[in-house]
């Protein structure tokens, strides 16, 4: 009778851990807030001073008094069922602040002059791209197409940086669309970005 009892529950608890799925979701709203503080920094020239994580709450232990034996058997099959239901999004790490330092330089400087005459814009895919090359004099156009070329290299690693960062690589679709739209609402007036179609658009 004994083994009955133990196939039947060991039985249940196979197929138990079968149906649950544990849903790690993109959290859009704290990586917006966290892209806007990045993006703000660069534009603004300000030193970047992140917010801590917040703690993450330890699951209650097998023993604890008032959990139910469902809650328990979760907790040995799966440990990661109580994963988070908001994961924490990281941006704050050495290559993103080194990355940081350098688009501030830029925007600081030769960028932030091509952005304030309309010859670079933002894109709507979180990069910047050469909107009006006659804004430019033939002499400086070179070194402004390196530059774009070397913002561009420094936004599509920090992308990359931050989903790895968070150990969700599959993130940076998502991560790079918000920082598209943070670019773009933090656009200076006067300012050019492109809408989904692909259009210029002054601020």
């Amino acid at each position: 009778m004994r083994k009955l009892v133990y196939l039947v529950l060991t039985t249940l608890a196979v197929a138990l851990v079968g149906c649950v799925t544990i849903n790690v979701y993109f959290p859009e709203a704290a990586a917006q807030k966290a892209a806007d503080q990045f993006i703000g920094n660069v534009i603004n020239g300000a030193a970047s001073h992140a917010p801590a994580p917040a703690p993450k709450n330890p699951p209650p232990s097998a023993g604890e008094p008032g959990q139910q034996p469902s809650a328990m058997l979760l907790d040995l099959l799966i440990p990661a069922a109580h994963a988070a239901t908001e994961p924490n999004i990281r941006v704050q790490t050495s290559a993103t602040e080194a990355i940081r330092a350098r688009m501030q330089q830029r925007f600081q400087g030769p960028l932030g002059a091509l952005l304030d005459s309309g010859a670079v814009g933002f894109t709507h895919d979180g990069m910047v791209a050469m909107r009006d090359a006659g804004k430019v004099p033939l002499s400086q156009r070179a070194q402004a197409n390196a530059l774009v070329a070397e913002e561009n290299r420094d936004r599509a690693a920090l992308y990359r940086e931050i989903a790895n960062a968070n150990n969700h690589p599959e993130w940076e679709p998502q991560i790079r669309a918000t920082f598209a739209k943070g670019w773009i609402a933090r656009a200076k007036a006067g300012w050019y970005y492109q809408n989904a179609s692909g259009a210029w658009l002054q601020k």
